[in-house]
């Protein structure tokens, strides 16, 4: 057994290090096809389907019909590889694509994402991952429902797994619809079905088996992806190749650009007229219904004229009637378009915030209160990276308990090597947009500006009229600025289809591992556990994969609605992971007299607090921040939910009957080796 480990750990080395070489080869070749005019169109449309087909190749050759190997790759993976998996199952859309431009925007505040990601690895590592391995079997609820004796648990595991993933595995999707509509051309919904073919090959195959080996390769591209561009833009503003190590000399040169900037007499025009037009749209909201009616006669008004002019092109004529079109239909809608607008001029009206200010506000209440949110946010990562059922999945996958340990250490390095690059990318396309984009004539803008702006990523409006882009004028989404950083700084196009090959790796990796882990809930812990124990292998796998494929349709169905933006739905992921899960398992690893009525309440009221609080507090369920307790974001819900379940399961647990004997038995199992346990339970410690 050991001897075929070694063989096989050889052989991993020597195919993924030919497939390392191979992709360089590959991206070499394309940059040459570049040079000789090949056209960018084609270069998106090669680095697409060519990754994609290599997916779906894996997929194809890892396919299996052995439940071990469908749930946990046979337990055969080692921790070097499935560090490597892990990393790739864990750098989302959302850290890819999500996390430079979040700290583009709240620069010190986006720290936040990078302390509690990389923080909760510690938690994985010291609290859950050796002992989930030491207990073996195939889910977490797997686990809930073996400590805490029944299907009740495990039941209630199966739908803290499937909302969780769920809400992840959306905001995947939406990243594969994001890059292929913008490097391929695709209209956005085809997008996302196009990518999600590439995603149901790997897991409706071969499960766990065919996504860890998809995951290893999908790594080594997004790893690549992600270091060439910034790598290149560091020598190019510094003439350093290492941008993690010189970033802060730049950072120091921006702080004054931004000094100069921020207060420049054409920035505060424009943000005072900005300031007008929220004002004005207050008092157009105040005014309803009549307000809406006296502006849907403004505007006909307009286009009469517009067509009575002897001159007047199509194209103002088009835009008058535009306007009348576009104009809400009723006072209701009235009301909340108008207020969301008047939210997003006031935010252009305010004076931007220095990328280095730790907690700037405008005054000690507001600043105590981003301090306050920061720390929440941090905490409530930290913990939902120790309970996301996909990522917990993994170390199952591992040969050995020890294994596991190392899978947490490789995991975490490989994650640190693109989160230690991700300030360092924020940094520098700010310095590119700040020196070489404002301040330049409308009609000079880079072509990028167009491209991204059809996506609705990148808005322009020269809101003073002198033709000129000022900062307050430009709107990037943080969604944007890792796929566009190659355009804003001039690179070759090779180099943004290789960023869109890399995004595409981490929407899909993640999507890959999400997908078979709400499959897995539904399949093996619902219908297998709870509904049918005497279901054969050959059944359970036909239900896992239907499964699958309905809840990936679904998905993407759902991401062709636009949801918020890739971070918010991801935090919002890990808030429910947190609330619901982590109680119950570090209680039931830690604490003996938990019991199965407090597990399931704890589960259930943590659940319950958060998404009540995100319905009261975010406006997408009609829910406002004037509702919020302490000023918390709805992104750091799990702050709440995770203290209440830790409290309704302790108070539970000790009102209601002991754990039996066998529970505490392999509470032991869990914790200690076999020359280590007690050997009887007469009294809980």
């Amino acid at each position: 057994m050991a001897l075929d480990m070694i063989a096989f750990r050889r052989r991993l080395r020597t195919v993924y290090g030919w497939y390392a070489g191979g992709f360089a080869l590959f991206v070499l070749m394309l940059a040459l096809a570049e040079r000789v005019g090949m056209p960018h169109k084609w270069i998106g449309y090669v680095f697409m389907f060519a990754t994609i087909a290599l997916y779906a190749s894996i997929g194809v050759l890892s396919r299996t019909a052995d439940v071990s190997e469908y749930y946990v790759a046979g337990r055969r993976v080692p921790g070097f590889f499935n560090g490597m998996a892990t990393a790739a199952d864990w750098m989302s859309a959302a850290s890819f694509i999500g996390l430079a431009g979040s700290l583009y925007l709240g620069g010190y505040q986006g720290l936040a994402f990078v302390l509690g990601w990389t923080g909760g690895y510690v938690l994985v590592a010291l609290l859950l991952a050796p002992y989930l391995r030491r207990f073996g079997q195939f889910t977490i609820p797997d686990y809930l429902g073996a400590r805490y004796g029944g299907n009740l648990a495990r039941f209630m595991g199966s739908i803290g797994t499937v909302l969780a993933s769920f809400i992840y595995v959306v905001a995947q999707i939406y990243g594969v619809g994001l890059i292929t509509s913008r490097f391929v051309g695709l209209e956005f919904e085809i997008g996302v079905f196009v990518g999600l073919a590439g995603v149901l090959v790997c897991s409706f195959l071969g499960g766990m088996r065919a996504v860890t080996w998809t995951q290893v390769a999908q790594y080594i591209v997004l790893l690549v992806a992600y270091l060439v561009p910034v790598v290149m833009l560091s020598y190019k503003v510094t003439g350093v190749p290492v941008p993690q190590a010189v970033y802060g000399g730049v950072l120091e040169k921006l702080t004054r650009k931004e000094e100069a900037l921020f207060d420049s007499p054409k920035e505060a025009e424009v943000r005072a007229l900005f300031k007008q037009r929220a004002d004005e749209l207050g008092r157009k909201i105040d005014g309803l219904p009549q307000s809406l009616s006296d502006e849907r006669k403004r505007l006909l008004q307009r286009l009469e004229d517009v067509k009575q002019r002897s001159n007047a092109s199509a194209t103002s004529v088009s835009a008058a009637a535009r306007a009348l079109r576009d104009l809400p239909p009723n006072p209701e809608a009235a009301r909340e378009t108008w207020s969301a607008t008047r939210l997003e001029l006031e935010a252009k009206a305010q004076h931007p915030q220095p990328h280095a200010a730790a907690y700037p506000g405008s005054d000690a209440e507001d600043g105590a209160t981003m301090r306050v949110n920061f720390i929440a946010l941090v905490i409530v990562l930290m913990i939902g990276t120790a309970s996301l059922p996909h990522i917990l999945m993994r170390y199952y996958t591992t040969p050995s308990v020890r294994e596991a340990r190392e899978s947490v250490f490789w995991s975490l390095l490989f994650i640190f090597l693109l989160y230690i690059t991700a300030p360092a990318y924020a940094v520098f396309a700010k310095w590119e947009v700040y020196n070489d984009l404002v301040g330049t004539h409308i009609s000079a803008l880079p072509a990028w500006i167009a491209s991204w702006g059809k996506v609705g990523l990148v808005k322009v409006f020269d809101i003073n009229g002198d033709g000129i882009l000022q900062l307050a004028e430009l709107t990037l989404d943080s969604d944007v600025i890792v796929l566009a950083t190659p355009e804003i700084a001039g690179l070759p196009y090779v180099v943004s289809g290789l960023v869109a090959a890399g995004g595409l790796a981490a929407a899909l990796s993640t999507a890959d591992g999400l997908l078979l882990t709400i499959s897995s809930a539904l399949s093996h812990d619902v219908y297998y556990r709870v509904l049918n124990p005497n279901a054969s292998t050959q059944r359970r796998l036909v239900i896992s994969k239907s499964l699958l494929l309905m809840v990936a349709v679904v998905a993407a169905f759902t991401a062709t609605r636009r949801p918020e933006h890739i971070l918010f739905m991801v935090g919002l992921a890990f808030s429910v992971a947190a609330a619901t899960f982590f109680p119950a398992l570090v209680c039931g690893v830690f604490w003996k007299r938990a019991n199965k009525w407090g597990a399931v309440l704890g589960m259930l009221c943590g659940l319950a607090v958060t998404v009540y609080y995100c319905v009261i507090t975010h406006p997408f369920f009609g829910g406002s921040m004037a509702a919020a307790w302490f000023g918390i974001s709805p992104i750091s819900a799990g702050i709440f939910g995770i203290p209440v379940g830790f409290a309704v399961l302790i108070v539970v647990s000790l009102l209601s009957r002991e754990p039996d004997a066998q529970t505490l038995d392999l509470v032991d199992q869990i914790r200690y080796p076999a020359e280590l346990r007690a050997p009887a339970h007469s009294q809980l410690p």
